[in-house]
């Protein structure tokens, strides 16, 4: 061997270990340190609400209200009308409920904010707080929880709001759809940057997670076409401008499925190379549903919605709209089939659970078993009303039940863990 191949060795890097040493910085330290310093002895509500993560944003329920829109309205059902109403008061209500519980743990655990955007796990959850106001708009899960949760409540307020006001609401809507654009791509970039720059990420440890920082910009379709058809539902409002709303969400749903795409790709590697995540992290394989999803809804609604949108000579062509309605419904099947095959998968990579004597622990990825279902449940009614399928339409109806089944049981799965004190304990303060 050369002495400058060997000198070559000797200045590698270390390799990245498989188990990182603890943070020192970490969350449970700083409860610790927090509490020691008021006094405290027993384990009380203001210990228990410093364990408040990112994690809790979820956009589940506000998905829940999308998909009851969706079932209602080929049917117009008005008690069908009503529960989606109570899941979109209900999930506005969770996601003041979450600020506030935030907002206390910042105040009374110094350094916990900035810890938060800089903790391996805990930052990735961040986006989903922007996420959730479609319906009104620790870990990687985290970061994506925040953002992605608001855009939920914008959708929602879209869909159960503007046609129940004035023009004062959607005239509101429209501008914070620009700033949701604006917000969800720099939020999107900055935190992915924030990632690459202090935190290193093994391949062994990946899962569908990563691709929550790009989260909200997968939204922005679900947004512009629900926006658009509150307004044609709003007759007596005056139109937007939908052909620059319509563009620009193409455009940036786009780039969030092409990022989440590359980043499935990642993940399929991981699955052949390292198998399927462990049980803490099973429930994350869902995720891989929802970029596909999203986009099939987002797209095909804004498909059948272009005689709305687009003039009768776009691209000085007399036979835009059908073309645009043929294409965006022929994508919208060609990207529902992968939604399909990545649910087949992720139920697939549960089947050991099946057995009694095998456990999965409670997590807040809990709901991901919910979230990204939505996404196949209001893209397979999105290609139902496109293709005039009744077969599509019952299917539909049928996964929107069973979700909202799967969702009574996560929610009172949660609950009883908060009975118990197995969530929102800080159980590494037990013995001091």
């Amino acid at each position: 061997m050369s002495l400058s191949n060997r000198d070559q060795r000797e200045k590698r890097p270390p390799p990245v270990p498989l188990h990182p040493p603890p943070n020192a910085d970490s969350l449970a330290r700083m409860i610790s340190n927090a509490r020691k310093s008021r006094g405290g002895k027993k384990i009380g509500i203001r210990d228990r609400i410093c364990c408040h993560q990112w994690t809790w944003f979820t956009m589940a329920t506000g998905g829940v209200a999308n998909v009851l829109h969706s079932v209602w309205t080929p049917y117009r059902a008005d008690w069908l009308w009503y529960i989606g109403l109570f899941f979109f008061i209900f999930n506005l209500c969770l996601f003041i409920m979450n600020c506030v519980l935030i907002t206390m743990r910042f105040a009374m655990v110094p350094g916990s904010c900035l810890h938060s955007f800089l903790d391996q796990m805990e930052s990735l959850f961040i986006p989903a707080v922007v996420r959730p106001i479609r319906n009104y708009f620790v870990g990687v899960e985290l970061t994506y929880s925040l953002f992605n949760r608001t855009a939920t409540i914008l959708i929602n307020i879209c869909e159960y709001g503007i046609p129940m006001t004035g023009p004062w609401l959607q005239r509101v809507m429209e501008w914070l759809f620009w700033i949701y654009i604006v917000v969800s791509v720099v939020a999107s970039a900055g935190m992915y940057l924030i990632l690459w720059s202090t935190q290193v990420f093994p391949i062994h440890t990946m899962t569908p997670v990563w691709v929550f920082p790009g989260y909200p910009l997968l939204l922005t379709a679900p947004f512009a076409s629900t926006l658009i058809a509150a307004n044609t539902a709003a007759s007596d409002n005056p139109p937007v401008d939908g052909l620059a709303i319509a563009m620009c969400a193409i455009a940036v749903q786009g780039t969030g499925f092409l990022i989440s795409f590359m980043i499935c790709a990642a993940f399929i590697y991981r699955l052949m190379t390292q198998k399927l995540p462990r049980d803490m992290q099973r429930p994350g394989v869902f995720i891989s549903i929802g970029p596909s999803g999203f986009t099939v809804a987002g797209l095909v609604s804004l498909g059948q919605q272009s005689h709305v949108v687009i003039p009768d000579t776009f691209q000085g062509s007399a036979h835009s709209i059908v073309i645009l309605r043929l294409l965006s419904t022929i994508i919208g099947l060609w990207l529902w089939g992968l939604s399909i095959w990545f649910f087949l998968v992720s139920v697939g990579s549960l089947l050991k659970y099946v057995r009694p004597e095998r456990k999965m622990p409670f997590q807040m990825t809990w709901w991901s078993f919910v979230f990204p279902n939505t996404a196949l449940v209001t893209a397979t009614l999105a290609l139902a009303a496109a293709l005039g399928s009744t077969g599509l339409r019952i299917t539909g109806c049928v996964m929107a039940a069973l979700l909202i089944v799967v969702w009574a049981l996560v929610f009172a799965t949660m609950i009883r863990c908060l009975w118990n004190r197995e969530l929102l304990w800080p159980k590494e303060l037990e013995d001091e």
